[in-house]
């Protein structure tokens, strides 16, 4: 069809259901205007809330327009994939202070590629339609602000926590985007029904939420165990817990996830039982097996020693045993200079648990007044089979 002759109402239904076929939960359709969102990211660039990730700083106020990324864009298509497993065992692992805590969007195949694929296969149908049209896929690949994109694509709108919420599927889902240069009609954009909830704020272990809407990358689970790469400050290591790559506890409060739906992709289900495995175990890993080990996952762009380096803070904070230590001091001598320091710091705070168990003075976690709500909320707000 040439452009005169498209009728782009008729195409986005087309789009939509495309993209159910390819497994996409949602498609919405936005203009590129974000401009009311560049005040907001200059103030975050500026009060270093990014932390190390220098490349968020490096593009700047670029993330807000997306014809500067691509030219000629006028429309972004945002999509969303649910991604929250079959029985995700979410409280059990927070529970056992001695099983490791993976954020649960990385214990499936990593999400990039296959939702690159599917976003690439979306606009080669949408090309076979319109003939003329270019466009460009995104996941998590481009400096650009997908979440309010997707805000005005009606997928949801952003929460507290700053990530996307939708009235009937909560946030478990991961978000793409295509850039493309046709004209069409576009969504009306989400209403935000936070309301007065902070329950996401009030959750968070190292309070990273510092208002509404704004996260400090700096206290953030997530990027202390999967984006920076050198030492995790100390101050936030007894408030990490057993959470070993990222952290979910501000979804998992959210009441609007008890509408949250499971995956349909096998894709996302648990590998190498990594929502059960005990922190012992994988800190017994060498190199050659954690690469093995996270063939095809998002974990394993950590690298090795950050790997080891938040395996043994979850180590310093699970339940006193003896053989922990012993595993610790054996590690130390072999390991780099960053992660000795993690492995120094865990083995004093087992020490610590030693001898308050001794005393028979019980030990207390610093975070221990969050866990029983954060546990309620779980066990009352999941999907059936979550």
């Amino acid at each position: 069809m040439t452009a005169a002759t498209i009728n782009y109402q008729d195409l986005t239904e087309k789009i939509k259901s495309w993209g159910q076929e390819l497994g996409f939960a949602e498609v919405g359709f936005s203009d590129i205007d974000l401009s009311t969102h560049e005040k907001a990211l200059s103030k975050w660039l500026e009060k270093d809330y990014h932390g190390d990730m220098d490349y968020m700083k490096k593009h700047g106020l670029m993330r807000a327009r997306a014809n500067e990324l691509v030219p000629d864009t006028i429309r972004v298509i945002s999509a969303r994939m649910d991604y929250l497993p079959n029985d995700a065992k979410f409280a059990q692992t927070l529970k056992d202070k001695n099983k490791a805590y993976i954020s649960r969007y990385a214990l499936g195949r990593d999400y990039h590629k296959l939702m690159r694929k599917r976003l690439k296969q979306l606009g080669e149908k949408i090309e076979q339609y319109c003939q003329k049209f270019n466009y460009r896929p995104f996941v998590d690949s481009a400096p650009i602000l997908e979440r309010p994109l997707a805000e005005k694509a009606g997928l949801g709108w952003v929460g507290k926590h700053t990530l996307l919420i939708n009235k009937d599927a909560g946030s478990w889902f991961f978000l793409g985007e295509l850039l493309v240069d046709i004209p069409l009609p576009i969504a009306t954009k989400s209403e935000n029904q936070c309301g007065s909830c902070v329950s996401c704020i009030k959750i968070c272990p190292t309070q990273a939420i510092v208002e509404p809407y704004v996260v400090d990358a700096r206290r953030c689970i997530s990027y202390l165990t999967i984006e920076l790469r050198g030492s995790i400050p100390e101050e936030f290591r007894s408030l990490i817990g057993n959470r070993v790559y990222g952290c979910d506890d501000c979804q998992l409060i959210c009441p609007w996830n008890k509408f949250a739906q499971l995956t349909e992709q096998d894709d996302f289900q648990p590998r190498q039982q990594l929502d059960k495995t005990e922190l012992l175990e994988l800190f017994a890993w060498d190199e050659d097996t954690f690469l093995n080990k996270t063939e095809g996952s998002p974990i394993r762009r950590i690298g090795f020693e950050c790997w080891q380096r938040n395996i043994a803070v979850g180590l310093g904070n699970a339940d006193y045993q003896s053989n922990i230590i012993i595993a610790l001091e054996d590690k130390l001598s072999d390991s780099s200079t960053m992660v000795a320091e993690h492995i120094t710091w865990a083995i004093s705070q087992q020490q610590l648990k030693q001898q308050t168990q001794q005393t028979e003075i019980p030990f207390i976690e610093v975070n221990e007044r969050l866990s029983g709500r954060l546990i309620r909320a779980i066990e009352k707000g999941l999907p059936r089979d979550a």
